[in-house]
């Protein structure tokens, strides 16, 4: 076992972060856009006319900051800041 990886990434590593002015610990390096807005929001409700925008800062990969599109996933990193708004375009 290479000794190294192991310290340096432990399997039960929790991040702690801040979504929508919230402290939240997350198990995971990466979430998804989904997960992002399920962390956000208790049960949202989705639907063609229901947009969510979500920015970033103080992330783990290679953009620190910046805006996540539906679809692509934000590594995360012990004080990184999300958050998640939603838009009705009735």
């Amino acid at each position: 076992m290479d000794k190294r990886n192991h310290l340096d990434q432990p399997d039960d590593k929790t991040f702690s972060i801040t979504v929508n002015g919230r402290p939240e610990s997350v198990e995971q390096d990466e979430l998804s856009f989904d997960e992002l807005v399920d962390l956000a929001f208790a049960n949202p409700a989705r639907g063609p006319l229901i947009v969510f925008t979500i920015t970033f800062r103080e992330a783990g990969g290679r953009i620190s900051e910046g805006e996540l599109d539906e679809g692509q996933a934000l590594k995360v990193r012990d004080g990184t800041i999300v958050n998640v708004t939603r838009t009705d375009q009735s």
